[in-house]
């Protein structure tokens, strides 16, 4: 036995949180249909090729069969329709980012997406990078969306406000835990919000409420129907007391070391009304060089009826260079949307900002590492640091490629939504960032946008063979 497998023996205290005063009520997804072939899974930590037979390429005949296109909604009218006031000046920033998640609605057609914490960038002062808030006013909201023919429609769209009405802001919570936040020209320093949510994914119940993830945190988020802020789940030992809604620290200590903008991206809503989140990127676990260089991040299961993490897995990236060929960079490597495929299966995504990969994988009970030795800081060498976590006992979910979508002409980069119709379809949808860029040329010298002309679009993915 390795000392890592010895380590992993010693487990410490599963987490105890309180118990929820209601049961929550769960529906199933349109993608909850989808049922994969019984065809024998790989080991565990292992992954076939691709989805299909050895000498068959996954997406080698899946096509684009419609791509629709959100017009340009100026961001002041639009956030001013939902509160009066809070944004004075957009500097010519669109309406985008609803890119964040997708999540079917009543409605065949009708997806639920959600913003993230708005136009951002970062700018170099000296050797200082500094993030910037060019529209500061601007709250994260929910959006419903439809495509007609090759436009995006937006059909409403509400704020997230806290437990006494105001805006959340996407405003970074912490001095030391977030980055400092900046005007657009990176030149003014700006209020830290602890209401503050940098929201990605998202998934909606039978009784109307959502649930997001937040990248700050990392946190779950429960909002009501109207983008009421219930509650918010946070690592232990935070410390949020100044939020103006409930946050419970319900989450292991360990994600408090969440890289910057890497928390929580995927979010899925299981049949039985569990959620699952995944960790965008690996933990810089002892330091930013072990998470830069790793290839095995986390996902976290989550019961909403006891309000409580009841499950822990280890999620292992292919290598950089099968997801984006010619690609080095490990910490390029990104999970930002996860699918509820029906039992304990759930569709992955793995990504670069370039090309995207969707696996299958099973939340069997035998790969659960919660409160192990993984979850302590103290453990050495980390989880993270593993250069063969499977050999070293750590269990891992098996996975199977599903879909290349690098292989499919006609995919938009920086895919973060993602829906199933049917047994064949995609539904995929892209983060413009607002058309946003990086750097001191991101405006003019009147303060205005040099828009990216990356568009926010809506694409139907027909694949080469039903997944069910």
């Amino acid at each position: 036995m390795t000392s890592a497998s010895r380590v992993l023996r010693a487990a410490s205290a599963a987490l105890h949180p309180r118990v929820l005063r209601r049961p929550a009520a769960v529906v199933l997804p349109l993608s909850a249909a989808l049922a994969l072939t019984a065809a024998a899974w790989p080991a565990q930590g292992a992954s076939t090729p691709h989805g299909g037979t050895a000498a068959e390429p996954a997406g080698s005949g899946a096509r684009v069969v419609s791509t629709s296109t959100l017009p340009d909604l100026p961001l002041a009218a639009f956030s001013n329709r939902l509160l009066p006031g809070s944004v004075a000046d957009d500097r010519g920033i669109d309406l985008g980012g609803i890119g964040s998640d997708l999540y079917p609605a009543e409605r065949p057609g009708e997806y639920w997406t959600v913003t993230d914490r708005g136009p951002n960038g970062q700018t170099a002062v000296g050797k200082e990078k500094r993030r910037t808030f060019p529209v500061p006013g601007f709250d994260p909201a929910i959006v419903k969306i439809r495509a007609v023919g090759d436009t995006v429609e937006v059909l409403k769209a509400f704020p997230l406000t806290t437990s006494s009405g105001r805006p959340v802001t996407g405003l970074p919570n912490q001095p030391g835990h977030d980055e400092a936040p900046y005007t657009y020209d990176a030149a003014t320093p700006l209020g830290y919000d602890p209401n503050g949510l940098d929201t990605e994914g998202l998934v909606r119940d039978r009784d109307g409420s959502f649930w997001l993830v937040d990248e700050y945190g990392p946190s779950l988020v429960h909002v009501s129907p109207r983008g009421r802020v219930l509650e918010r789940h946070v690592p232990k030992g935070l410390g949020l007391e100044e939020a103006d809604y409930p946050v419970i620290e319900s989450l292991p200590a360990i994600f408090r070391q969440r890289k910057i903008n890497r928390g929580f991206e995927g979010l899925a809503l299981l049949p039985n009304g569990d959620l699952v989140m995944a960790l965008q990127s690996p933990l810089p676990n002892p330091d930013k060089n072990s998470g830069e260089e790793s290839r095995t991040t986390r996902l976290l299961r989550f019961s909403p009826r006891r309000e409580a993490v009841t499950a822990e897995y280890a999620y292992r990236f292919d290598p950089v260079g099968e997801v984006e060929p010619g690609q080095t960079k490990t910490s390029e490597l990104k999970i930002s949307a996860l699918v509820a495929l029906g039992g304990d299966r759930l569709l992955v995504q793995e990504r670069t900002d370039k090309a995207a990969r969707l696996y299958e994988i099973r939340l069997r009970r035998g790969s659960d590492i919660l409160g192990s030795a993984w979850d302590s800081a103290a453990t050495s060498p980390s989880l993270e640091q593993l250069a063969d976590p499977a050999g070293a006992g750590v269990p891992l979910a098996a996975k199977r490629l599903v879909v290349d979508l690098g292989r499919v002409e006609g995919v938009p980069g920086k895919i973060e939504g993602v829906a199933v119709e049917g047994s064949r379809t995609l539904v995929l949808l892209n983060d413009n960032d607002f058309g946003m860029t990086d750097g001191s040329g991101a405006f003019d010298v009147n303060g205005r946008l040099v828009d990216s002309g990356v568009e926010t679009r809506l694409v139907r993915v027909r694949l080469d063979r039903p997944v069910r």
